[in-house]
């Protein structure tokens, strides 16, 4: 497969790329700047701006899915709804239906009790980007997968972790970047999880 990543340069990024990589895959990353990437064969950097329409329609041409890893921009509380704006006509006009966006747990108030409220109102500006974007997707016509993972470490790929769609695993607290990364993954190449939203955690 040929897969577009966004958020290529941060941390759960790195690992898609990496394990991408390991699986035979093709992967472009769409950067601000190209310096904490080294191109490869299997890997193709593409400097320019995330909110930029016109930029991600032309980079997009020949992928089949796109992986958006982007975090939150606290100067900008609106980011990730505006780069969505910007890469669902880029995503149209080359005819790509894929995205796996990766948000996070409390996005939609699931987490449950006390240390649900307490995370959600902690973390209530990020949360708020990220519901704005994740409603973009739900309202549109394409084949998204939200990932939803608990709190990230950088603990090793295990690949053992459960799943929630909707909600949240029973008392699931947190999961590694290197395993969302797998998930990430491995959803993309069997396509599952279509238009779901699925919870992470060990």
């Amino acid at each position: 497969m040929k897969l577009f990543v966004l958020g290529a340069t941060g941390r759960t990024g790195h690992q898609f790329i990496d394990q991408a990589i390991e699986h035979g895959h093709h992967v472009t990353a769409f950067v601000r700047e190209q310096k904490k990437l080294i191109p490869t064969p299997q890997l193709e950097i593409i400097e320019g701006d995330v909110s930029d329409s016109s930029a991600l329609t032309d980079a997009l041409k020949g992928h089949d899915a796109v992986i958006s890893c982007l975090g939150t921009d606290l100067s900008d509380p609106d980011f990730l709804a505006s780069v969505t704006d910007a890469l669902v006509p880029a995503m149209k006009a080359n005819d790509v239906t894929r995205i796996l966006y990766l948000a996070s747990a409390g996005i939609d108030k699931e987490i449950p009790g006390i240390a649900g409220t307490v995370v959600t109102f902690m973390l209530r500006k990020p949360l708020r980007d990220h519901r704005a974007a994740v409603d973009l997707w739900r309202n549109s016509s394409f084949d998204y997968t939200i990932v939803r993972p608990m709190q990230l470490t950088n603990g090793p790929r295990t690949s053992v972790y459960r799943t929630d769609i909707d909600g949240i695993p029973a008392d699931g607290k947190q999961i590694s970047r290197a395993d969302v990364a797998q998930f990430m993954l491995n959803t993309v190449e069997e396509n599952s999880f279509v238009r779901q939203s699925v919870g992470l955690a060990y």
